[in-house]
Formats: structure tokens, C-alpha cells, sequence
């Protein structure tokens, strides 16, 4: 144990009590020794390249290009995908894929190339192989937006009676290292890999891929944190492509950007070096515009769930509560103080000694009650569940997974047992599918108890340890759908199973509604089953920013549904900090309150008169824009873009844009600027190309450029684009139509997705566009229908007007 791991195991101690803190010190050994016994030896290694090309093979979509020493796989997927798979890996099994590979490109043709190369040839892309290895993705003009070297293994060299062999591994532990190293042009800007504090664009330096807690609370430069994913969208003049290495192993990537003219006149490119533990070499590439990219990306992955239309609404958690009068207070206070609300969290603190699926009567004696008298009042109760079981005979989950084999055990067989707040606990094994059906039907006593939504925390998965990781051993082993394997490959796809487990479970006990299930902890696909938040942010201004980072990161890498800790979940926040968060939160897709155990309360009345009428006018602000929210997240299923956008969304060749990470698009009408910092009362705000309206002072400015707004403590500056047409609750509850008046000689637009209620039912998408007709703005349906919406004019001169009348017109 190193002098690190020493101050670390004095905190953990003293942050979960003597008791707990002795069972962390005896749940690290026990990990340690089981690694020790279990884990192949790092063995001899041989380093590998794949060597001159020696042949090919047409396959449809691509082909097998053979080498001296291994073989690549290239196949062009009917929407434009590439897979490119080394040493024999196909894209499938896949926990990402959302069922069948996509059908191939049958147009795609692989022929020889320059200097005993080959190329697949398709409409959407080009792909050349060097006679080396080297593979570069082209768009069809030729431009270059990817070049991957070589790859190099490292392949342990097999010793007849090792003791990997008794473990049940291949001698050697039949695990190859690998690294390979990419190229992207000069201008070129990297973002995703999952949630990040310090983005959303993504600087040099290196990047785990290792879902981990942070032990506490995160802050901007803390890496990694509890949902991390190999998925890079890299943005440059000659294209936007996405690139996912389909490998759910530990991995580090080191980046580093490229510069123009360096040195002696010629462009330096930026570079992405992976390096893998073991696990196929694999990977998709995906290149369009952003919309497209994300497009293609939410084809091969899966549409994002829908969340149900209240679950858009404002939502207050806390660990902490303690009793259902407390949760009944909390209620009765935004009532009294008029501020709209759609949920209520119980955290730890409503089961019985911390065991899931459980309540404390003492403090709960009626929770069914308690739910139907909140429904009443329109406001629902979402509860944690944490994946880990407390390890009890007599306690009826605990029982029932034991005798169902459900719990992950190590290499003897025997139950790996961890430490959570329930004390010494058992982990599901969720790559099982008969786990993830026994763990499923669990829900029915949350929805019995009057839930009607869950948040999965601490699986990533947690174990309270002393020193090492706080995780499960990485000799754990596991089920992986039948393959078989241990934690090393399971252990970032444990967040994503338990959500399909959870997901699919409340589908069958209630067919008729949409699930509501967000996950600290997943991977690439966890779209397909709810969204996420940003765990345990450190109460602080960077903590206020990075919040941000994370909700576009994570849009960016397909899951549109995300949200902070509002106000910060581990300190107390000052009255400005909360409110600026607040005001930020109204505007993202998860618009929830929450705080650790001791770290204050966060309603807004708690922060004075001030802040409670400056929240109030956010949440009406949220209110208001419900309808819109509910077509942004329609349209996220449809087409796997996220409600929040960055700037460059629609201009990924503004440079500057492209720089810019302290404002963000919400869908494509209006433009949000945060007051990421103390004090600030004006700030500069960069704009896309076009014209733009202050939402507030209606102020009209033209885009590109950077132009300087008021950001006064009553509101954040939200700009609105000139033609825009959206949905937004009016005065009597309906909807209508909000214009922004067109700049002049142009156009404009919007699409509006009505509720259809919480169920399954197929969207109805209405396309409306904008423009001004003997000076008056006229608002139609492209279908030729009747517009059906009363229409609200803004921006023109005299402040507001009425839709120009006509056949299938608004009036």
C-alpha cells in the first residue's frame, strides 16, 4: 500500500464509520488475494503486426484482407457505417449493437489499390488499405478524415501448465494487449467518450475507459468518472465522423490535437492513441454531418427511450429526507409558494437499513398512501435501487438470487461478496439473461409501493474498499450471455445490463406506460433504456460548469436524456451559485435538485425571497416550454439527435464555434448562454451564422460573431433563431405556436410532435415553416393542412403580431 492509497484509506474510513470502514479494509484483501490467485501472471509477450498484405477476399459489403500475420475485416453497412474487425472479431456479440448487424452496403466493392493495397469502394465512403495496415476513411471526394496506423498485439506466449489453466483461462490468460494509434486532420476538435467534466471538447491528455465512483464528489479535471464510453465524435473542416471501438475493456486514450503550419510550414495532425488491456481490436466509423452522424449512430445502437411527458417536468431529490412528513412538507412548500413540480426522489434513506427493495415502516408506515395522495397533486415518487444485495439469509431478495444462482461468484464458485451502506452485499450477475428476468420482476414491489420510476446508482459497480479499486475483483467471473468471462470485460457493460434488466422488467409488469429509468453508470447503447445523470458533482462553481460538459458529451455519444445535480450534490451552495444552477437546469433535459446526506437542503425557498422569485420564473419558463421539450425528445427518438446541441451543431466548419463549450443549442430554435461564474451580470455569447432575437429584450443580432448580452441575476440570456417556429404552452393550457420573425428575404421553420400521452403510440411529426408575405409573417403547415394552433408572433418591429390569415394559415 503506497502513501496514496494510506490517505485514501484513512477517508474511507472515516467517511462510512468504524464498522463499515473495517468491513472496506476486509473487502480489499479478500479482491487483492482473489486477483492474485485467479488472474493469469503477465505472462512472455511477443509483439505482433499485422505485416505485408498477402491477399483478399471479396465479402459482401467489403471483404477479408489477409496479411503476414493477421487478417482485417472491412464492411460497409448500408447506411454508410464501416466496421473494420482484426484477427477474425465480426460485430457481433455486441452489447452495444441493438439487435441484427445492419444489413451491408451490396454496392460496396473491394478492388486493389496503389502499391499492393485494397479499397472498398461504396457511395458514402471510401475506405483504402494499405499494403501495411494502415486503413484510412475517406468521404467519396477523397478527403481524408481518419488514417489508422498499424495496430500492434502483444500476445502472451503460451507456457504448457501455467496456472491460468487451473483458473479455467487459456494458458497465457489467451489475452492480447493491443494499441493503435490514429490520425486526424490538423483543424481537427475531439469530443464524447462518454460523460466528462472537462469538456465537452476534449483537450490533450489521456482518458480512462473504466466506469469509476469518484469516492465523493468530481470536479472538473477528475477522470474517469461513472459513465465512460469508446465512442469519439471528431469535428473538422473536411467532416464530422464518429468512431467507436466496440470493446468493453479497460483502456486508456491519449489525445492530442494537430496545428496548422507547425514547425516547418507543415500541418501537424492531431492523433488518438488507444490502448486496450485485451478484448478485440473492432471498430465502427461513422462520418456525415452531425445530424446524420448521430443518425446513423442511433440506427446501429438503438432509438433512445422516451421519457414519459412528466418525467420533463421539475423533479427535487435528496438524500435525506427521512420521513414521508418531510417528503409531505416539501410537497406542500412548492405548492404554497406556487412553483410548478413533477417528482420526488427517495434516496438510501427510505429503505429498511438500506436494503433495496425495501421500506422502513417506522418512517415510511405508508408509502402506497403517500404516493396516491402526491398523485393526486400531480406529482410522482421515483425511487433508487442499487444493484448490490445484501448478503443475509432470511432477507427475501437475498434468498431468492441465491437460490436462482444470480449472484456473480469468483473463480471456486463461491459468492464474491463487496460492502455498500447495507453492509457486506452480494452482486447480480446482469450479462446473465436469466438474472436480468429474475432481477426484472423485482420492480413489482417498487410499483406496489407507488413508484413510478427508478434511478440505478452505484453500479458501476461499488464496493467499499480501503486501497484498490472500488469495484469487484477483476477476477469476478461472469456469465457475458452464455461466452463466459470475468469482470475484466464485464465490469462496463454491468451498469448497461442492469438497465436493460430494469427497463424491460417494468415493461412487462406495465406494458401500457413508457418505463421512466435513468443509470449513474452505463456504456454505449444505454439510450435504449433510459438516460443519466451526472452523479455526485462537487458543489462549486466548476462544479456549476462541468455539469454542462457532461449533459453535451453525453448527447453527443447518443444518450439525449441527462441532467445535473442542481446546486451541486456535495456541499452547500451560495445563494448565487444555486440559483445560476437552477436557471441552467430549467433548460436540460433532466431538471433535477439534488444533495448528499448533511450537504443542505436545496428548495428554492431555502435561499430567500430573491432567488425563490427568480427560481419560480424558470420553473414557469420550464413550464412553458413543455411542449417543446416534448418534441425535442420525439424528435431524439427518431433521429438520435439530443435536445442539447453544441453551438456547431449546424456549422461544424466554424472554427470558433467549434471552440466554444460555455452555451449550447436546445434543439435547433433557441441558443442558452449559463452564467458559469460568479458575478456575472453580462457575457460574451458566440453565434452561429444567422439572425438571432434576446428572448427577452427581443434585441435582434446577426450571426457569425461574437456579440455581448445582459445576463442579469433574474434570468440567463436565451436567444432565439429569426423563422422559428415552436411549441409552447399557452395561457389556458394548450398550445401554441411561438414565431420568430424571419430575417428579411428568408425563411424559416420548426416541426412539432403533440403528445400522444405516456404509452407506446406512434408519433404524428407536423412541419411548419415561416415567412413574410406582404409584411406580415405567415405561418403554414407543409402538408397543406390547417396550422390547428393559435400563432404568436415575436421579433417583428412592433414587438408581437398576429400570423398573416389564409387557407392552412395561421390566424
Amino acid at each position: 500500500m503506497d502513501g496514496r492509497e494510506l490517505v485514501r484509506s484513512v477517508r474511507v474510513v472515516r467517511a462510512v464509520g468504524p464498522a463499515q470502514g473495517l468491513r472496506s479494509v476486509r473487502s480489499a484483501w479478500r479482491a487483492r488475494r482473489a486477483d492474485a490467485r485467479a488472474l493469469p501472471r503477465r505472462a512472455t509477450e511477443r509483439a505482433r503486426v499485422p505485416g505485408a498484405a498477402r491477399g483478399a477476399e471479396p465479402r459482401p459489403g467489403g471483404g477479408v484482407i489477409h496479411f503476414a500475420r493477421s487478417s482485417l475485416r472491412v464492411r460497409v453497412a448500408a447506411g454508410g457505417a464501416v466496421f473494420c474487425g482484426w484477427d477474425g472479431a465480426g460485430p457481433e456479440p455486441s452489447y452495444a449493437l441493438a439487435g441484427a448487424c445492419p444489413e451491408v452496403d451490396a454496392r460496396a466493392v473491394l478492388e486493389p489499390d496503389t502499391e499492393g493495397g485494397w479499397r472498398v469502394v461504396s457511395e458514402r465512403v471510401l475506405v483504402v488499405v494499405s499494403r501495411h495496415g494502415a486503413v484510412e476513411v475517406r468521404t467519396p471526394g477523397g478527403a481524408v478524415l481518419r488514417r489508422e496506423l498499424p495496430p500492434r498485439w502483444w500476445d502472451p506466449v503460451e507456457q504448457p501448465g501455467a496456472p491460468d489453466e487451473a483458473a479455467g483461462l487459456p494458458a497465457g490468460g489467451g489475452v492480447s494487449r493491443w494499441v493503435q494509434r490514429s490520425e486526424v486532420a490538423a483543424d481537427a476538435r475531439f469530443f464524447g467518450l462518454g460523460g466528462r467534466a472537462h469538456g465537452p471538447r476534449l483537450r490533450d491528455g489521456a482518458y480512462r475507459l473504466w466506469n469509476t465512483d469518484p469516492g465523493g464528489a468530481f470536479v472538473p479535471g477528475d477522470d474517469p468518472l461513472s459513465l465512460t464510453m469508446p465512442v469519439q465524435l471528431v469535428v473538422a473542416d473536411a467532416g464530422t465522423h464518429l468512431v467507436f471501438h466496440d470493446n468493453s475493456w479497460d483502456g486508456r486514450v491519449l489525445l492530442r490535437e494537430g496545428a496548422e503550419g507547425a514547425g516547418s510550414g507543415h500541418d501537424r495532425p492531431g492523433t488518438c492513441e488507444l490502448r486496450m488491456d485485451g478484448g478485440p481490436l473492432r471498430y465502427w466509423v461513422l462520418a456525415g454531418t452531425p445530424a446524420r452522424v448521430l443518425q446513423v449512430w442511433t440506427a446501429l445502437t438503438g432509438a433512445p427511450a422516451l421519457p414519459p411527458g412528466w418525467a420533463l417536468g421539475h423533479q427535487h431529490a435528496r438524500w435525506g429526507f427521512g420521513c414521508q412528513e418531510e417528503v409531505r412538507r416539501v410537497v406542500s412548500g412548492y405548492r404554497e409558494h406556487d412553483l410548478p413540480l413533477s417528482a420526488v426522489h427517495l434516496d438510501i434513506d427510505h429503505f429498511d437499513r438500506h436494503r433495496v427493495f425495501t421500506v422502513d415502516r417506522t418512517r415510511f408506515p405508508d408509502l402506497p398512501g403517500l404516493a396516491r395522495e402526491l398523485r393526486a397533486e400531480g406529482v410522482r415518487l421515483v425511487s433508487i435501487v442499487d444493484p448490490a444485495v445484501k448478503a443475509d439469509p432470511g432477507d427475501a431478495v437475498y434468498d431468492g438470487g441465491a437460490a436462482a444462482g444470480a449472484f456473480v461468484r469468483d473463480d471456486r464458485g463461491r459468492e464474491v461478496r463487496g460492502v455498500v451502506w447495507a453492509g457486506e452485499s452480494v452482486y447480480p450477475d446482469f450479462t446473465d439473461a436469466r438474472v436480468r428476468k429474475w432481477w426484472g420482476g423485482l420492480y413489482a414491489e417498487r410499483l406496489a409501493q407507488g413508484f413510478s420510476g427508478v434511478w440505478h446508482d452505484m453500479n458501476e459497480p461499488v464496493s467499499f474498499t480501503a486501497f484498490g479499486e472500488r469495484t469487484l475483483p477483476r477476477s469476478a467471473r461472469h456469465a457475458l450471455e452464455g461466452r463466459g468471462g470475468d469482470h475484466r470485460e464485464a465490469h462496463n457493460v454491468y451498469g448497461l445490463a442492469m438497465a436493460r434488466a430494469g427497463f424491460e422488467g417494468l415493461c412487462e409488469l406495465r406494458p401500457e406506460e413508457r418505463p421512466f429509468l435513468f443509470s449513474r453508470s452505463g456504456w454505449a447503447g444505454l439510450q435504449r433504456y433510459g438516460g443519466t445523470w451526472s452523479g455526485d458533482v462537487a458543489t462549486g462553481w466548476p462544479g456549476l460548469r462541468a455539469s454542462l460538459s457532461l449533459v453535451l458529451g453525453l448527447g453527443l455519444c447518443g444518450v439525449p436524456y441527462s441532467g445535473p445535480d442542481i446546486g451541486g450534490f456535495s456541499g452547500v451552495p451560495s445563494a448565487e451559485l444555486y440559483l445560476r444552477w437552477f436557471q441552467l437546469g430549467a433548460y436540460l433535459p433532466l431538471f433535477r435538485t439534488h444533495s448528499a446526506i448533511g450537504a443542505g437542503r436545496r428548495e428554492p425557498w431555502e435561499f430567500g425571497p430573491e432567488v425563490l422569485e427568480h427560481a419560480r420564473a424558470a420553473l414557469r419558463e420550464r413550464q412553458r416550454l413543455l411542449p417543446y421539450f416534448g418534441t425535442l425528445g420525439q424528435l431524439a427518438r427518431l433521429t438520435g439527435a439530443p435536445y442539447v446541441r453544441p453551438l456547431w451543431w449546424g456549422s461544424p466548419r466554424d472554427r470558433a464555434l467549434r471552440d466554444c463549450d460555455d452555451a449550447f443549442l436546445l434543439g435547433d430554435a433557441l441558443l442558452v448562454a449559463p452564467a458559469l461564474a460568479a458575478g456575472v451580470t453580462r457575457r460574451p455569447v458566440r453565434l452561429p451564422r444567422g439572425r438571432w432575437y434576446d428572448t427577452a429584450t427581443g434585441r435582434a443580432y446577426d450571426g457569425p460573431g461574437q456579440v455581448w448580452v445582459e445576463a442579469p441575476l433574474s434570468r440567463i440570456p436565451v436567444l432565439a433563431r429569426a423563422g422559428a417556429v415552436l411549441p409552447v404552452a399557452g395561457a389556458d393550457g394548450g398550445t401554441e405556436l411561438e414565431v420568430w420573425a424571419p430575417a428579411a428575404g428568408r425563411g424559416g421553420g420548426g416541426l412539432v410532435v403533440p403528445d400522444a400521452g405516456d404509452g407506446w403510440q406512434r408519433p404524428t411529426v407536423q412541419r411548419f415553416s415561416s415567412r413574410w408575405v406582404g409584411g406580415r409573417v405567415v405561418v403554414e403547415r407543409r402538408d397543406g393542412g390547417a396550422v390547428g394552433y393559435p400563432v404568436r408572433v415575436r421579433g417583428t418591429d412592433d414587438g408581437e403580431a398576429s400570423a398573416g390569415a389564409g387557407p392552412g394559415k395561421g390566424s
